[in-house]
């Protein structure tokens, strides 16, 4: 296996086992409400702070390795630097939840605006219509990003803005991966 479908693999899975160590945990907290209540609030409460905390743990852990390998692959080091300071702030939510306080924001922010970034940058390292996937991946997770910040919800609640955060970034690392391991075109 080359780098491009080793880091491919390793995101793909990262990606995949988060989105289902969220839904787990979701199921796991009692009376949680994907509207009001914010996505770390399922590393602060057993037995959901498992599971997401481990979870976004080894998410993180991929992403850092994955950045090694992209950064071999693509010779290139804007796009590994940013997705590995997405993984490094995504490491520091497992590690610092959100009853740290302000860590737990920076981290926070680092991971939401790094994985906005990543998808965006990456998109010089795939073909279309990938690219423009990532592009529009990076963006709506970016917007959604200011909108939160601005405590503008849509009506979604902050638990559902958070969501357009994450999940644009979450969905575009599974489908990079799988760009990443599928084999390159002529």
């Amino acid at each position: 296996m080359n780098h491009r479908s080793f880091a491919g693999a390793l995101i793909f899975i990262g990606g995949v086992q988060f989105v289902i160590g969220i839904l787990l945990a979701e199921f796991l907290y009692p009376g949680y409400s994907a509207s009001l209540n914010y996505i770390s609030d399922l590393g602060v409460q057993q037995p959901s702070s498992f599971i997401f905390n481990a979870s976004v743990t080894i998410l993180s852990i991929l992403v850092l390795i994955c950045s090694y390998f992209i950064r071999r692959e693509f010779n290139s080091s804007f796009v590994p630097i940013l997705f590995g300071l997405s993984g490094a702030g995504a490491i520091g939510v497992g590690l610092f939840p959100e009853t740290a306080g302000i860590i737990h924001e920076i981290v926070s922010f680092m991971a939401f605006l790094f994985g906005g970034l990543s998808a965006i940058a990456a998109s010089k390292l795939v073909k279309a219509p990938f690219t423009y996937i990532s592009v529009l991946m990076g963006i709506t997770s970016l917007a959604a990003l200011i909108l939160f910040m601005s405590e503008i919800y849509l009506g979604l609640g902050p638990g559902g803005m958070e969501r357009l955060i994450v999940y644009p970034v979450l969905l575009w690392i599974i489908g990079f991966g799988g760009n990443l391991m599928s084999p390159q075109q002529a």
